[in-house]
C-alpha cells in the first residue's frame, strides 16, 4: 500500500502522519490489489480538515471531514471511507462477480480546449487514454456515486459492450448503451 500524507497550512507532525497512515492502512483488508492513498491534512482558521482519496483496482473512493481537531477529522473521514468500501464489497458479493474474469478494453477520449476550437470545425487538442473496467450497470452507478466525476465509461459485463453512465442535473443517473 502506497500512502502519501500532505500537510496544508499546518506544521508537519510525525505523530499525526503516523496516525493517518495507521488508520488508512486498516482499510487495506477490504481491498484487493495495489492500493494508493493520498491524505491531505490542513488547517484554516480553527477548522481542521482531513481529505482522503483511495484508489484500488480502478475503484476510487473519496472522503472529507472538517472538525476542531486533526485526529478527530482523520477518525471521521476513515469511518466514512470504511462504510463506502464495505458497501462496495457487499455490492460486489451480491452481484456475483467475484469469480468472473473479464478483460479490460482500452478507449481514447479527445479533449478540446475552448480557445482552440474555431467556429468552422473543431480540432483535436489533447488525447487521453483510459481503460474501461468490466462491471455491470449497478456497480458503475455505485462507483460514479462515490466519485466526483460527471460520467464513467465502462465495459458492461453482461453485454460486453462499452457503456457510459452519467450524472443528471436532477441527481439521478443516465445510461448510454449503444445499439
Amino acid at each position: 500500500m502506497q500512502i502519501q500524507v500532505t500537510f496544508r497550512h499546518v506544521e508537519p507532525s510525525e505523530s499525526v502522519k503516523e496516525y493517518a497512515r495507521e488508520k488508512v492502512g486498516k482499510i487495506q483488508k477490504y481491498l484487493d490489489g495495489p492500493i494508493e492513498a493520498n491524505i491531505t491534512l490542513g488547517v484554516e482558521k480553527h477548522r481542521h480538515e482531513a481529505d482522503v482519496v483511495i484508489i484500488a483496482n480502478g475503484f476510487k473512493i473519496h472522503g472529507q471531514e472538517t472538525t476542531g481537531d486533526l485526529f478527530s477529522a482523520i477518525d471521521l473521514v476513515m469511518d466514512k471511507l470504511d462504510k463506502q468500501v464495505k458497501r462496495y464489497r457487499d455490492k460486489l458479493k451480491t452481484a456475483g462477480r467475484g469469480n468472473k474474469k473479464a478483460t479490460e478494453v482500452p478507449f481514447k477520449v479527445d479533449v478540446f480546449e475552448a480557445e482552440s476550437v474555431s467556429e468552422d470545425k473543431p480540432r483535436i487538442i489533447t488525447t487521453k487514454s483510459l481503460t474501461a473496467k468490466p462491471m455491470d450497470a449497478d456497480e458503475a452507478a455505485m462507483q460514479l456515486d462515490l466519485s466526483r466525476d460527471d460520467f464513467l465509461v465502462f465495459l458492461n459485463s453482461r453485454t460486453e459492450v462499452l457503456n457510459v453512465i452519467y450524472r443528471r442535473a436532477d441527481g439521478n443517473f443516465g445510461l448510454i448503451e449503444p445499439q
